[in-house]
């Protein structure tokens, strides 16, 4: 397995695996925000997004950004999304992903890595308790 940044030639199985997710998440997301999602994880110097590949075929990404906290000095990473094919689950992609995004948060002296998700994400939830903490709290929004 090699996990690395995603290029220009990756876009359609990208988008395929990106089209996957918000599938499995029961949403929909604007064109115009998927473009500006590919172009934020593959532009710039600072990686925001990473691939895992087996045998040359794209199974999985990972999504972040770091962003400042009022209550660290430090930045904080955000682990945005994250996805496996349903064929390549339970064969580490998911782990490694997250370990990648752990290794860059430590590259710029984060002072922590979280993220969301679902309640019903029973399988990667089994993952989220091996690899970090669960926390308490509960999330609000409103939609503007």
């Amino acid at each position: 397995m090699i996990i690395r940044r995603p290029l220009p030639d990756d876009h359609a199985a990208w988008r395929a695996m990106w089209d996957g997710y918000n599938t499995f998440y029961e949403r929909t997301v604007a064109e115009d925000a998927t473009a500006q999602a590919w172009t934020r994880i593959t532009e710039g110097e600072q990686p925001r997004g990473f691939l895992a590949e087996i045998d040359g075929k794209a199974v999985g990404f990972v999504h972040w950004h770091f962003h400042d906290t009022n209550s660290a000095v430090l930045p904080q990473c955000y682990l945005q999304d994250l996805f496996t094919l349903p064929e390549a689950r339970g064969m580490g992609a998911g782990r490694a992903l997250i370990e990648a995004v752990y290794a860059e948060a430590d590259r710029v002296g984060a002072s922590q890595v979280y993220w969301l998700t679902q309640d019903f994400n029973t399988t990667a939830r089994a993952l989220y308790d091996k690899v970090a903490v669960k926390t308490p709290f509960i999330k609000y929004m409103h939609v503007s």
